[in-house]
C-alpha cells in the first residue's frame, strides 16, 4: 500500500484493517497487528485476498486459492472473491485443479494440458460436451455418488524439459493416431467451443 499509494504508515494500518473487514475478518483493527501463525488456514487465505485488492486490480489472479481447505472455508472463500469482483468490478482468472468449484464459479473455462490450451468455452457447454479427450478423462474421473469405481487417466504427464512434439496428451489418449505426433495443436472451433484436438469433431456428442 505504501509503495503504490504514497500514504503514511497509520493510514497504511488503517487501510489494512479496511481491507480485512472487507473479507470477513472480525476485530480487524487488532487482528491487523498479528502475526500469520495466530490466524487458521481459512483467516490467512482471505488475507492474502485483501493484499491482492489493495490496490484495486482490474484482473485478479487465483492460483489455488481454496487448496487444503475443508468445504464449508472453501464455500466462504469463494463467497469473498465473488464479492469482491463484484465489488471492484473486477475479472478473476482462476486457476485450479478442482472441477467442481470451476463448475460453480466459472463463465469461462480454458482446459491447460503441458501448457498448452487443449480446449475452451463456456462453463456449460464444456462441461456438458467436452470434445477434448483430456477434458473428457478429467470429468470421467470424477468420484459419482453410488459408484466404488474410479477412472484414471493412465500414464503419466509429459517431462517439460523435453515436451512430445504434436499432441502432448498423445502418448495417454485412448483416441491417438499416428497423425496425432506431428499434428497441429491450433485451437479450432467445433460447435462453440474451441478444441485443439485432431479428433475432436468425431468426438462430438458421445457421452463421457
Amino acid at each position: 500500500i505504501r509503495s503504490h499509494q504514497k500514504v503514511s504508515k497509520d493510514a497504511a494500518i488503517d487501510r489494512s484493517a479496511q481491507l480485512l473487514t472487507s473479507v470477513g475478518i472480525p476485530n480487524a483493527k487488532t487482528r491487523v497487528r498479528q502475526y500469520p501463525h495466530e490466524y487458521s488456514g481459512g483467516m490467512r487465505q482471505r488475507v492474502m485476498i485483501a493484499m491482492a485488492i489493495a490496490n484495486e486490480p482490474v484482473v485478479l489472479i487465483a492460483d489455488e486459492p481454496t487448496t487444503a481447505l475443508d468445504t464449508t472455508v472453501q464455500a466462504q472463500i469463494l463467497e469473498v472473491i465473488n464479492a469482491v469482483k463484484d465489488d471492484l468490478g473486477a475479472a478473476v482468472a482462476f486457476i485450479t485443479h478442482d472441477l467442481g468449484v470451476v463448475a460453480r464459479i466459472a463463465d469461462k473455462v480454458q482446459v491447460m494440458y503441458a501448457g498448452r490450451v487443449a480446449e475452451r468455452g463456456g462453463v456449460g457447454e464444456l462441461f456438458e460436451a467436452p470434445t477434448h479427450p483430456y477434458t473428457r478423462g478429467l470429468l470421467a474421473s470424477l468420484p459419482v455418488v453410488g459408484s466404488e469405481r474410479l477412472v484414471p487417466i493412465p500414464g503419466a504427464p509429459p517431462n517439460m524439459l523435453r515436451p512430445p512434439s504434436g499432441c502432448a496428451f498423445r502418448v495417454r489418449c485412448e483416441h491417438a493416431q499416428p497423425q496425432c505426433a506431428t499434428a497441429d495443436t491450433e485451437l479450432r472451433m467445433i460447435g462453440n467451443i474451441e478444441n485443439a484436438c485432431i479428433r475432436a469433431s468425431e468426438l462430438q456428442g458421445e457421452p463421457v
